[in-house]
């Protein structure tokens, strides 16, 4: 299993923070926007007697709260068509073991959500990456790397909308591009749209549950640790409507016996946040945004495309080892008591030897301390001896 490039620094990030020094956390997706207050509430106001297993599909009141959700936003499925899971990390695990065989591949543009590398480890597969540019902001690669890609072994092509580590929305063209090849050598398509509520700058989310003609093909990972700032509750969702691959997918369900019961309850509740909350949250992420990107393009010799959702950036840097610039930061550098502690690239590819100049961005801190981030970055990538 590879390490995470997102945790793994964390024992130099105790150290530092154990000397006094102020560690602001750019490295994971943990947003700082509270958690709605009719979620809360609802946890507060549980009444169990007992905190029995749910069914292993999930709480059907919650599945049928969930169909609304969906078809809010012009998705129509059933709630037969999902099963509930522990966390996006789970539907993600479920989805590769039901559809892939030891040895099957599974293509998907890098750099990607780290993650997907242990899960296709764990699920014995093995990911084919193809190579998207931080030069034209991570956009999908030419059909012509897909088919290049594809061998006997292929079953599957995975994206990520918006993206996590580079915060690209993919265009509805695109995606029809995609449905293309999917259609062609009928292939699966799994899509993690975790981060769907975020988008930016009038652009909107385009789901692959609504691709025409691939219906069959189609796997969906969701989750509410984002789109609700309720990472710890580890509750996620695997949708299909390819009633195979949803039996299958029930015997891994069987195995770990049911989702987080508690969990189900905070994200039943969750369904019915306001809108106005919703806005509230992307307008201070547009800011969070602007900062980081303005940032990072005002400091020499860096670069960062402008996200068009989710709240990551992928960033190049003149530095000679992103892991071991990263390091530094939090080992040997602080600005008046102060450090950034950041993802470096390298976790988020597949392939050798990339992302050794880039890093992940996680702006998910207020206004303030995200200024105050940058400023550590700026003063640091002044001194590092690994400059280039």
């Amino acid at each position: 299993m590879p390490a995470s490039p997102i945790r793994k620094l964390v024992p130099y990030a105790e150290e530092a923070k154990r000397k006094g020094i102020t560690v602001y956390h750019l490295n994971i997706g943990q947003p700082d926007i509270e958690t709605p207050p009719n979620v809360m509430e609802a946890i507060r106001h549980i009444d169990m007697k007992v905190i029995e297993y749910s069914h292993s599909a999930g709480i059907i009141s919650y599945r049928r709260k969930l169909a609304e959700y969906y078809r809010r936003n012009g998705i129509e499925i059933t709630p037969e068509e999902m099963i509930v899971t522990t966390g996006g990390s789970e539907a993600i695990l479920f989805a590769l073991m039901s559809c892939l065989d030891p040895g099957d591949e599974i293509i998907i543009p890098e750099p990607f959500y780290a993650n997907y590398n242990g899960f296709a480890i764990a699920a014995g597969a093995v990911i084919k990456p193809i190579d998207s540019s931080i030069e034209d902001g991570f956009a999908l690669p030419p059909i012509s790397s897909f088919e290049k890609a594809i061998t006997p072994r292929t079953r599957a092509i995975m994206i990520c909308n918006p993206n996590n580590p580079t915060g690209y929305l993919y265009s509805l063209e695109e995606l029809e591009t995609l449905k293309e090849i999917i259609r062609k050598k009928d292939l699966f398509l799994f899509a993690d749209e975790v981060y769907r509520e975020f988008c930016y700058d009038g652009k909107r989310h385009h789901s692959v549950m609504n691709l025409k003609g691939i219906e069959n093909n189609v796997v969906l990972m969701d989750s509410v640790s984002k789109r609700y700032s309720a990472c710890g509750v580890r509750i996620g969702v695997l949708i299909s409507r390819n009633k195979e691959v949803m039996s299958t997918a029930m015997k891994f369900a069987q195995a770990r016996l049911s989702p987080p019961s508690l969990g189900q309850v905070a994200g039943e509740a969750a369904v019915d946040t306001p809108d106005a909350y919703m806005q509230a949250v992307l307008n201070e992420y547009v800011e969070r945004r602007n900062i980081v990107v303005e940032s990072i393009n005002n400091m020499p010799g860096c670069f960062c495309p402008v996200p068009g959702g989710a709240f990551y950036a992928t960033a190049r840097l003149p530095i000679d080892d992103s892991d071991k610039f990263c390091r530094w930061l939090l080992e040997d550098f602080n600005y008046e008591n102060q450090t950034v502690m950041l993802a470096p690239a390298t976790g988020f590819y597949s392939t050798p030897g990339r992302g050794k100049d880039e890093v992940r961005i996680s702006y998910v801190l207020n206004v303030h301390h995200l200024e105050l981030a940058m400023k550590c970055l700026e003063e640091g990538l002044k001194v590092y001896p690994g400059r280039t």
